[in-house]
């Protein structure tokens, strides 16, 4: 997690690393005045090519594909916002992506972010899992990696059903949750018995199935078409989880709904 992910200008001149960047964004939307409305900011307001170096970018994601270090791919995830527009439902107008949301003493999601859906505030709950995991057996049963990782989502979905309070404390207001687990490279998915598994799974399951390609996929779209990514411009990288709260409480349509999901 401790990487630093360049975000670097062509016109700026010096790279300046997420870790500042997320510093400074952080100073300059304290707790207590947190920017949350999604309104104030128009396509042509601002040009994503000048937020992130899409080549560097791709060098670093596809190195850490391979070197399969977790803690490295989330410091990457976190300074590059626009590597999750492939699970994002709307692309446009979106609430910023917070970052290792803690709940029930022992649990911690890697990121979160709001949907306001038209039936209620959808919160997207995301667990990354390591690149180059083990998915299944020579029997092509799931391996124990896998199996871990869909029962460690399953108790975060038992515990907010035992503990609507504390989902409510959390997250302001909650219609329903939305679980994404990344796991496994495109390639590990693309057997036949690979693709049937996890096709009946995520018919089964609420426990949604990625994988790491869902990140390619999204930096493909921002070389083809940058300014696809204006949204994800305004909040560049992932915001602290201590700044969660004061998100929430500062929206007004969460405030609306907060009244209805009581």
């Amino acid at each position: 997690m401790k990487e630093e992910e360049n975000i670097k200008s062509p016109e700026a001149g010096p790279e300046v690393p997420a870790e500042k960047a997320a510093e400074a964004e952080t100073k300059a939307a304290p707790i207590a005045e947190v920017e949350t409305d999604q309104d104030e900011t128009d396509e042509d307001d601002i040009d994503p090519s000048t937020v992130w170096d899409a080549d560097e970018v791709e060098k670093k994601l596809k190195a850490v594909m391979e070197t399969g270090r977790e803690i490295d791919l989330l410091a990457i995830l976190k300074a590059n916002s626009f590597l999750f527009y492939d699970l994002y439902k709307r692309k446009y107008r979106i609430h910023p992506v917070f970052s290792e949301v803690s709940f029930g003493g022992v649990y911690k999601a890697d990121f979160v972010w709001l949907n306001d859906d038209s039936d209620g505030p959808e919160w997207v709950l995301v667990e990354i899992e390591k690149p180059r995991m083990n998915l299944f057996k020579d029997n092509d049963y799931a391996a124990a990696p896998l199996n871990n990782a869909i029962d460690q989502m399953k108790s975060w979905d038992r515990y907010f059903t035992s503990n609507p309070l504390e989902s409510k404390r959390i997250f302001g207001a909650v219609a329903k949750f939305r679980y994404v687990l990344v796991a496994g490279d495109r390639k590990d998915w693309q057997t036949e018995e690979a693709m049937l598994w996890r096709n009946q799974h995520n018919k089964d399951s609420k426990i949604e199935i990625r994988s790491l390609g869902t990140f390619l996929t999204s930096l493909e779209i921002f070389k083809k078409t940058p300014q696809t990514m204006w949204s994800f411009a305004a909040h560049p990288v992932a915001r602290p989880s201590t700044e969660l709260e004061a998100y929430w409480k500062g929206n007004k349509w969460m405030d609306d709904m907060r009244l209805i999901f009581a």
